[in-house]
């Protein structure tokens, strides 16, 4: 069977190791359309061997293995950052950055914004998903009011956590921009608007005439737990409703641009409106915060002073379960009712690279989420254990798996446990359970102050989606919680 060219895209992506044709992205996520629709304009207009794309930390890491083109990778938030250099070093490059909200919005607003206040001859192409996608959907600058992520699980508040941030609205206050739009890739008709949007984009930094930024809505279905289709819709009702679609400038057709009176000194508006694209109005459906409501509502935390804050430490190989062991601990805390926090930290290849998490439970508000010197550190590799043990607090008790080295002891007064969970979850044939067995360490250990019955029921919520999986894994626990301490 012949194999389909795509414009632009390599003709194999050998990012795991193996010549495929299949990315990274999960089914329905906007950022597989985005680069389709890139790779064919750059292709279409001929502007291959003169394009630099910037790539990010998130979700747009690897678009370096797609698209046929020259690239440059750049530290989180500093896209913009690199793609000044570029621009500046190679003139005659049609220099691109590629961004998502939590790269642009947060770490790195300030490059980007002062990129656009100078007038920075690249394009910058901003993916809207409102939410962090690439770490596991924490809120980010743009996440909607009401809406659920893995660090509001209650629905973003603005009275704690502020409103989201509308990018092209802001960067629509500075002089030097050529060009701001929204666009969204929702569905079909929005696909072709917003490829029109790109090749615009093109076309304006092929004439080097200066920075501009375009917004694309996207839609994550992994993040929003939702199907790709109400993913979509959730996309079109919710969130463009939050961000309209428009062209907010284009100097060059006379839209939202500012003249200067040079006898007077003065700045007239030409037009301060965003000129809206053709798209037909939908019907507004449920709220965000009903979209992502769970079917059964765990109680809110209560105040009691007389459970004191325990930290936790997990770490590992990304792959490892490192991240859902320690979700799963601070929801057996939720159970309780607890006040908990879950702080995930890891590098840009998830699979492979360190991995660790850290988790909070007290019976009083908590004050911050990081963890310096745990009650409780569990690590499944060396370089964890290497790294964290000096850290643990007297009195506190390091789980490491039975396989790492002990090249030091932990500190006086530490205590130290070696439990065989690589091994016991290759004897009970599931090697992907080690976490579940190093759960299993926990609740026999008793040293999470936490119901072995909540940890129980958290290991259990962990697979709602694969009830069976679920099932499984309690077996698992009651096996492993049978076996002796190595």
């Amino acid at each position: 069977m012949k194999t389909i060219e795509q414009k632009g895209m390599y003709q194999k992506f050998p990012r795991s190791g193996k010549d495929t044709r299949v990315t990274h992205y999960c089914a329905g996520c906007g950022h597989g359309i985005v680069n389709k629709l890139i790779a064919e304009c750059c292709a279409e207009m001929g502007l291959q061997d003169r394009t630099v794309f910037v790539d990010p930390v998130g979700c747009g890491v690897f678009t370096y293995y797609y698209w046929d083109a020259a690239h440059i990778s750049a530290a989180h938030g500093r896209a913009s950052a690199a793609a000044t250099g570029v621009c500046r070093a190679r003139p005659d490059a049609v220099t691109i950055a590629y961004q998502g909200d939590g790269d642009l919005g947060a770490i790195g607003f300030n490059n980007a914004f002062q990129a656009a206040s100078r007038g920075e001859k690249f394009g910058c192409i901003f993916i809207n998903n409102s939410l962090y996608g690439m770490t596991g959907g924490q809120m980010a600058p743009t996440t909607l009011e009401g809406e659920k992520t893995t660090t509001t699980p209650f629905g973003r508040d603005p009275a704690l956590t502020g409103h989201p941030l509308h990018v092209c609205e802001v960067f629509s206050q500075l002089q030097a921009p050529v060009y701001i739009a929204r666009v969204s890739v929702a569905d079909t008709k929005r696909i072709m608007q917003c490829k029109q949007a790109i090749r615009r984009m093109f076309e304006i930094q092929q004439a080097h005439k200066g920075y501009a930024l375009l917004e694309i809505l996207a839609p994550c279905p992994t993040n929003f737990r939702l199907d790709p289709l109400k993913a979509a819709e959730f996309c079109k009702n919710e969130m463009e409703a939050e961000f309209p679609l428009g062209v907010f400038r284009d100097v060059e057709k006379g839209i939202g641009h500012e003249t200067v009176d040079e006898r007077r000194g003065e700045s007239s508006r030409v037009s301060s409106s965003a000129s809206v694209l053709a798209v037909n109005p939908v019907p507004q459906v449920a709220s965000c915060a009903e979209l992502f409501a769970e079917k059964e509502a765990v109680p809110p935390a209560e105040n009691d002073p007389s459970v004191h804050e325990r930290r936790f430490k997990f770490a590992g190989y990304g792959g490892q379960g490192i991240l859902s062991l320690g979700l799963t601990v601070a929801e057996a805390a939720r159970f309780e009712r607890r006040y908990t926090l879950w702080f995930p930290s890891y590098g840009p290849e998830q699979r492979g690279g360190s991995a660790s998490c850290s988790v909070v439970v007290s019976g009083t508000p908590i004050g911050s989420p990081t963890v310096e010197h745990p009650d409780v550190l569990v690590c499944m590799n060396q370089p964890s254990y290497e790294r964290f043990v000096d850290d643990v607090k007297r009195g506190g008790t390091v789980i490491v798996d039975a396989t790492v080295p002990i090249t030091r002891q932990p500190p006086e007064g530490v205590k130290l446990v070696q439990w065989p969970a690589l091994k016991m979850a290759e004897d009970f044939g599931v090697p992907k359970a080690a976490n579940t067995m190093m759960l299993a360490a926990l609740k026999k250990l008793g040293c999470t102050g936490l119901s072995g019955e909540n940890l129980e029921k958290a290991l259990v919520a962990s697979f709602a989606k694969k009830p069976a999986l679920g099932v499984k894994n309690l077996e698992l626990l009651h096996k492993a919680e049978a076996e002796t301490c190595a």
